[in-house]
């Protein structure tokens, strides 16, 4: 039983970051973005939030300055693919490469470290106890006692589903994305609607980034995003960006990341870590059959 639970716990933990970041590029997907900087975004958040949970001592500044670093490569997105108008796919590319490098670099002149920065100054998110879930037997261990973040991605899902499909601000996101000639001719800018979807996707995989490096764990090490982002906007691809459905196939990655973290006790660990990408290049096979079945 504990195994399960563990399982189970696991599988919250590794979706989370994934979830995050996917519900930030389906507010990018509707507003007719093709966003892969989610991973650099991701890791520039989990970045800073280090830099500010350890120098401020606190993980609510930790969380500000994930989102503070995420917005910042946002910006910039904004600045080459909607001011600028440069290819989407050259400019996510870049920004990418850009975060690895530059994290990398501001980690080893700042702590002086190569490789990771793990510190007892490092403030983690801490996990919030829920007195009359905890409990309930077996349910207990997974309803309460969860990273802060998790409780808040809950609430990110419902709203993202509400906003995209029951307000205004998401009619006008998809009509950029399905028609923005019409949208302008109604006298609202689609650029400024993509502008807010990339900052949003900015904030949410800031938070992405904090929970990887103050609440998945409480260290920084190089490229420890380690591809979610890409795995990210796979799950919004797989389900045409519905919040619901991206929040079932996060959960089916995380599954696949705990079992990969489960099996190290019997395989080498070069071979676990590779669970969850094999499990995106075979929903991504499956998905590419049936559109080509829908085409015919």
């Amino acid at each position: 039983m504990n195994i399960i639970t563990g399982l189970i716990n696991g599988m919250i933990s590794g979706a989370t970051p994934i979830l995050l970041a996917a519900l930030g590029g389906t507010f990018t997907f509707y507003a007719g973005i093709f966003n892969i900087a989610m991973e650099g975004m991701m890791l520039t958040g989990a970045f800073f939030a280090v830099l500010g949970s350890y120098y401020f001592d606190s993980w609510l500044m930790g969380i500000v300055c994930a989102i503070f670093g995420s917005l910042l490569m946002a910006l910039i997105f904004i600045l080459f693919a909607v001011t600028l108008k440069t290819d989407e796919f050259v400019t996510g590319i870049a920004l990418n490469l850009f975060a690895l490098g530059a994290t990398t670099y501001m980690m080893r002149q700042i702590f002086n470290v190569k490789g990771a920065f793990s510190n007892p100054g490092i403030d983690p998110i801490p996990r919030i106890h829920i007195p009359l879930l905890e409990k309930i037997p077996i349910l207990g261990n997974i309803l309460s006692g969860q990273n802060l973040i998790i409780y808040i991605t809950v609430l990110v899902v419902i709203l993202s589903a509400f906003i995209i499909f029951k307000t205004r601000f998401g009619l006008r996101l998809r009509a950029a994305g399905y028609n923005a000639p019409s949208l302008d001719s109604s006298g609202v800018s689609s650029a400024k609607i993509r502008i807010w979807s990339l900052i949003i996707c900015g904030v949410l995989c800031g938070l992405a980034g904090a929970f990887l490096s103050l609440g998945y764990v409480t260290l920084f090490s190089e490229n420890m995003s380690a591809g979610r982002g890409w795995i990210s906007l796979a799950a919004v691809i797989l389900v045409n960006g519905n919040p619901w459905g991206i929040a079932l196939i996060s959960l089916l990655f995380g599954f696949t990341d705990g079992l990969g973290l489960l099996l190290q006790q019997y395989m080498p660990s070069q071979f676990t870590s590779m669970v969850p990408y094999i499990a995106t290049l075979i929903a991504l096979y499956f998905y590419s059959i049936q559109a080509r079945k829908r085409r015919i």
